[in-house]
């Protein structure tokens, strides 16, 4: 009913973000490692791949805009809060590429060498 009064190409758009988003995040989510939720203190690798999954399964089959946006709000959280904690621990992220491990802030440490 609420999808009635809007352009049929414009809830076209939409339910595209909503699907392209679901399935990053699940994509992301999957290839994480496990211990990183756990070393991130997070919910468990388990637990995301079946919220996104639901999310990706509600897109495509039942399009209803209600459980949609809830699926929006679960992909949102996972890339914004998740993803970020996940990729800290693994050690990837923080905008340095090809760093090493005992580099800081300011170039190599070498303990005064």
């Amino acid at each position: 009913m609420l999808r009635s009064g809007f352009d049929v190409g414009l809830m076209i758009v939409v339910d595209l973000v909503f699907i392209v988003t679901a399935v990053a995040a699940l994509i992301m989510a999957a290839t994480a490692r496990a211990d990183a939720y756990r070393a991130a203190d997070k919910q468990s690798k388990n637990f995301w791949l079946i919220i996104l999954g639901i999310t990706v399964v509600v897109n495509l089959l039942l399009p209803m805009l209600f459980l949609q946006i809830a699926g929006l709000v679960a992909s949102i959280v996972f890339l914004v809060d998740v993803r970020p904690a996940l990729r800290q621990v693994s050690g990837g992220g923080g905008g340095r590429r090809g760093g090493s491990s005992s580099d800081g802030p300011y170039g190599p440490y070498n303990g005064g060498r």
